[in-house]
């Protein structure tokens, strides 16, 4: 009896999650549908911008300070014992363009805005707002989730940007410290350590996890459902599948970075 409970348990965990993966995927699919008709509601875009961008700023700068600062003083050591001190500005700008900076920026993101919006849309579905909506001959999907995919898919990668150069600050303070390195010096080898195919991958990958983090949280929040408890829910496993789904696509486009721009 306990085998054939455990047996049918393990065949509803595995059809309920490739019903998600199917119900995830025509979300998708409706988004792309919708997001290329008219009209555009830019104002509604702007706002979500203002709103995402500037409340997450006070994070992200206190991140972006602390990985530059503790990444160089961790690598310092390292860098020592083969001689190759003078690389770290060089170890540290490659490291936070091409990865820390937009990885870790996306996931604060992800913690901060992908549980807000599942909130946000979470409690207009279980109060009813949203079917309210549709009754009032106004599209909700467009309204509440487009717009604010989009919002995300802008605005993350110039939090990006903008931790990257925080991150970078952050690490000549620590190289500051601990080789008494003048700024000139500093920003001279970070200019000529890095590229535009450093740049490109690294700040370009960002749109992808900004509709990661939009579309995943809208999602969970439209269709959430029982109450309360299904919007605080929504908000809890928005921020972990947007965090997996931002690590999963990070790993394929490292690969297809790799493959455009081999140097």
């Amino acid at each position: 009896m306990g085998k054939k409970v455990t047996t049918s348990s393990i065949e509803n965990s595995i059809l309920s999650f490739l019903t998600n993966i199917g119900l995830f995927s025509f979300f998708i699919i409706r988004f792309f549908k919708n997001v290329f008709l008219p009209p555009y509601d830019f104002m509604e875009i702007k706002k979500h911008m203002d709103e995402l961008g500037v409340k997450t700023l006070p994070i992200v700068s206190v991140t972006g300070l602390i990985i530059g600062f503790v990444l160089a003083l961790q690598s310092q050591p390292v860098l020592s014992r083969f001689g190759a001190e003078s690389f770290l500005p060089s170890m540290v700008a490659l490291s936070v363009v091409r990865e820390l900076g937009p990885v870790l920026t996306a996931l604060i993101f992800a913690g901060r805005v992908s549980s807000g919006i599942g909130a946000e849309l979470g409690s207009m579905r279980v109060t009813e707002q949203i079917d309210a909506m549709e009754v009032s001959a106004i599209d909700p999907f467009r309204f509440l989730v487009v717009t604010r995919v989009v919002a995300c898919s802008i605005i993350l990668p110039v939090l990006a940007v903008y931790v990257i150069f925080i991150a970078i600050f952050g690490g000549f303070i620590a190289v500051m410290l601990v080789q008494n390195s003048s700024f000139e010096l500093y920003t001279g080898a970070v200019i000529q350590s890095i590229t535009f195919s450093d740049a490109i991958p690294g700040v370009g990958k960002t749109i992808f996890f900004g509709f990661i983090v939009g579309i995943v949280g809208a999602y969970k929040g439209y269709n959430a459902d029982k109450g309360t408890e299904g919007v605080g829910k929504a908000s809890t496993t928005s921020v972990v599948l947007a965090s997996l789904l931002i690590l999963v696509a990070d790993m394929i486009l490292v690969k297809i970075s790799l493959i455009l721009w081999p140097n």
